[in-house]
């Protein structure tokens, strides 16, 4: 239906806007992002049941936002895994023998950031940029410290390279998945997008790299090594996420089911941790015996501390930044029973990208459907992958590495180079035009 007239749209659009606003003004007001979303979520899907009830439809609203909803849960339980390996990862010691190695080798902070940006552009085609960007942000959050200019620099730099980087792949980004799944692109097509993703990453990274100093990481204070595990959960992480591509890729299932199955493997082999700390504690407590009971007891009480415990990874996911992804979607679905994703030309996609996650923005586009060429299916493509970037809250990358970087990189962090990233954005439309004319 098209209620964008009715008085149930117009008030949803302005309980969008206030939920927003206040999501923008987390840093300052302290208010947690996922708070006024959820919140302006359910005010405006009463006002879609009310709308819709009143003109004679009570089926569609649910029909709808139950779509909205497993949407939600593919998102939630994707990153869900994504942040259990990363934490489990920063656990076993792989981040710290990571920055060990960066520091070690004499880079400075401007070599890092164009180490990161560059492995977060090329391993998100391949390892999707949700989970490359957590990655490789966590890395820059080790290795930058103390210094939050660099740190802020290096996530935006990373946001950019990683949602670029999905941009012409068809497993590389959500949106990518969701054209390729509807059939409006061939598996092939996509990589005619190299080019002007490979653009819109360097020359926003090529502007950012001017505002970071000559300097060098600070030194590593104390020695970093790997923990027992370590690699097997970096092995177990791969294969999570071959399982995730593959299983859309030749089993036409989602991505999430190979995360998930990959999340299964991950607890099984936490269970062998578990055991290996608890046969370790019983030989210490023999061992100890000749200590005295006091002493034992003190020195057992440390011991199981340290029993590994792959709950307290799984506690540790950015659960703000998984509700505000709820919030979101739901709100954008909301809109979108509206009428209001309806309106727009395909390089509005890219902006209507960074207002909101790009997600519902592109399941709106699919939704309607329209008759378009081969070229301009590359370009809602690419202005849904890249224009996300223009605002942290604008791609599932953003919004997941703020959290990850939480009071460092943040929505006003971002937006002081948002001008940088337009450049980039803009830059990489006309490159399409250019070098992709003749499938328009």
């Amino acid at each position: 239906m098209d209620l964008t007239t009715h008085w149930a749209g117009i008030l949803a659009v302005a309980i969008f806007i206030g939920a927003y606003t206040l999501v923008i003004l987390e840093e300052n007001i302290h208010l947690r992002k996922s708070k006024p979303v959820i919140v302006a979520a359910g005010f405006i899907w009463i006002l879609v049941a009310l709308a819709y009830m009143a003109a004679g439809d009570t089926h569609t609203a649910e029909e709808l936002v139950r779509h909205n909803l497993l949407e939600f849960a593919e998102l939630f339980l994707f990153l869900l895994a994504a942040m259990t390996f990363i934490n489990t990862m920063e656990e076993r010691g792989i981040f710290e023998v990571l920055r060990a190695w960066l520091i070690n080798q004499g880079f400075s902070l401007r070599q890092i950031f164009w180490i990161t940006g560059g492995i977060a552009f090329l391993m998100s085609p391949v390892a999707d940029n949700l989970a490359t960007a957590l990655l490789m942000a966590t890395v820059a959050i080790s290795v930058g410290g103390s210094n939050h200019r660099f740190v802020a620099l290096a996530c935006i730099n990373i946001v950019v390279a990683a949602n670029a980087g999905g941009a012409f792949s068809p497993f590389g980004d959500i949106t990518t998945l969701m054209v390729w799944q509807k059939g409006n692109l061939h598996f092939t097509e996509f990589f005619a997008l190299v080019v002007p993703s490979v653009v819109n990453w360097l020359v926003t990274a090529s502007i950012l790299s001017f505002a970071l100093s000559a300097g060098k990481p600070e030194p590593l204070r104390e020695e970093a090594r790997l923990q027992h595990g370590a690699w097997v959960v970096v092995a177990l992480f791969i294969l999570t996420i071959s399982m995730a591509v593959s299983m859309h890729n030749f089993l036409h299932m989602p991505p999430v089911i190979g995360m998930m199955t990959g999340l299964g493997f991950l607890k099984l082999f936490g269970y062998y941790l578990q055991r290996r700390d608890q046969v370790r504690f019983a030989q210490k407590l023999v061992e100890g015996s000749a200590l005295g009971i006091a002493a034992m007891h003190d020195h057992g009480a440390e011991s199981k501390k340290k029993f590994y415990d792959i709950y307290s990874n799984l506690q540790k996911a950015e659960w703000d930044t998984l509700m505000f992804f709820y919030g979101v979607i739901l709100c954008v679905g909301g809109l979108g029973a509206f009428g209001y994703l309806a309106i727009g030309s395909n390089i509005l996609v890219g902006v209507a990208s960074a207002l909101v996650d790009n997600i519902p923005v592109m399941f709106a586009v699919l939704a309607m459907n329209p008759e378009m060429s081969q070229g301009q299916w590359l370009l809602v493509t690419l202005t849904a992958g890249v224009g996300g970037s223009m605002l942290s809250i604008g791609s599932a990358a953003g919004v997941a590495v703020m959290g990850q970087a939480r009071g460092v990189y943040t929505f006003f962090a971002h937006l002081k180079w948002a001008w940088a990233v337009v450049l980039g954005y803009v830059a990489s439309i006309a490159v399409h035009f250019w070098i992709n004319a003749a499938v328009f």
